[in-house]
């Protein structure tokens, strides 16, 4: 019993340094963070480096997603006579929930462990040291500009994965099923609000880009400078990043949508 009190102890006390380790980094990225901007060309590249090149998969996923979420929920809907309603649970499902969680779990796993990966092994092979041997910030020149494109990427990647969802699910519902297109869009466009729908759904993906992006920097550069310890630290990345992202979204949900 005591080993085992001891145990958790040892555990706890890790995982507070970690918490309080990860914190202090982050206020340290966003210190200079006007600074990092006027370099923007550098934060451009990453925007194309872990934005751009997650927008196929991101793509992909949404129109799978589009087309399963319209055929459950029409196979749900038409028992009860109500398959007009299709646009209207599909949208709000996409732009309220799924959008940026899945948006923010396919980022995780696609641009969170390549930063994780790039950054430790820039650690493995001294690029780091060397940074700072010639007076470069590691922090200003390569955590920065990283953070802030996944800031960026996260809210955009999010509105192209419900586009092409909402896409999917016109292609399945109307072309497919044969609910009235006119019902579709029209219970979508009456019930789907700018404000409280699809302005919540761009805070939350914002929301996950900052938690996934410091995540997946803050493992890099804390990562064991060995194979062994870049995987480990990728693949902390990946688990840290899916808690976050879902506990964030219950919280969030419950601030935005709760009940009064």
């Amino acid at each position: 019993m005591t080993d085992a009190l001891a145990r958790l102890g040892r555990f706890s006390l890790d995982w507070l340094r970690a918490l309080g380790h990860s914190a202090f980094f982050f206020v340290d990225l966003l210190r200079f963070s006007p600074a990092a901007l006027r370099r923007f060309h550098l934060v451009l590249a990453q925007v194309h480096a872990i934005g751009n090149r997650s927008l196929v998969i991101i793509a992909a996923s949404g129109l799978a997603v589009g087309f399963v979420l319209a055929l459950q929920m029409y196979y749900a809907l038409v028992t009860y006579g109500a398959a007009e309603s299709l646009g209207l649970i599909v949208n709000l499902a996409l732009v309220r929930e799924l959008g940026p969680v899945v948006t923010a779990l396919l980022f995780a796993g696609r641009a969170g462990t390549s930063l994780t990966a790039e950054i430790g092994l820039m650690k493995a092979t001294d690029q780091l040291a060397a940074m700072e041997m010639i007076g470069v910030d590691p922090l200003r020149r390569v955590a920065r500009p990283r953070l802030w494109a996944g800031i960026i990427s996260m809210p955009i990647l999010a509105q192209v994965f419900n586009t092409v969802a909402i896409l999917g699910a016109v292609g399945v519902g109307v072309s497919w099923l044969g609910v009235d297109a006119g019902s579709f869009w029209s219970n979508m466009q009456g019930s789907v609000e700018l404000g409280e729908d699809v302005i919540n759904g761009v805070i939350k993906a914002f929301a996950f880009g900052v938690v996934v992006t410091w995540i997946a920097v803050f493992e890099g550069f804390d990562a064991e400078p060995t194979p062994e310890g870049i995987s480990t630290a990728t693949t902390r990345t990946v688990v840290y990043s899916s808690l976050a992202v879902l506990a964030m979204d219950f919280l969030l949900t419950a601030i935005m949508f709760g009940v009064d």
